[in-house]
């Protein structure tokens, strides 16, 4: 007896590896974001997002804006740590854009002057 013998193994794809590949992280370890809480997870930590990206954040509740600094990063999902109450600005910027905004409007005003 001859049995068919598929190529690339088992049925799984050809060039897929071990699942699908996620994309790359909007975020990175160790910056700082300023995020609104929008729901609660089932351990009781706060979840927000950025860009997508599921961000839990522990000791906080829906609707605190805060600024948090992303400890670890997961295929799905990234844990951060409060480090203090948002700025108010526009929602989805980080701390960091904002900081090169102030710079930008400081070097422009000392120009104009």
């Amino acid at each position: 007896m001859e049995y068919e013998r598929r190529r690339g193994s088992y049925g799984r794809r050809e060039g897929r590896g071990f699942g699908p590949r996620f994309p790359p992280k909007p975020v990175e370890i160790g910056k700082e974001y300023d995020v609104e809480i929008q729901e609660t997870s089932r351990r009781g930590e706060g979840i927000a997002r950025i860009k997508g990206l599921v961000v839990f954040v522990p000791n906080t509740k829906p609707g605190d804006k805060v600024k948090i600094r992303v400890t670890r990063i997961s295929r799905r999902f990234c844990e951060a740590e409060v480090v203090g109450k948002a700025e108010a600005k526009a929602e989805g910027e980080t701390a960091e854009e904002a900081a090169e905004e102030e710079t930008e409007e400081t070097e422009t005003e000392g120009e104009t002057e």
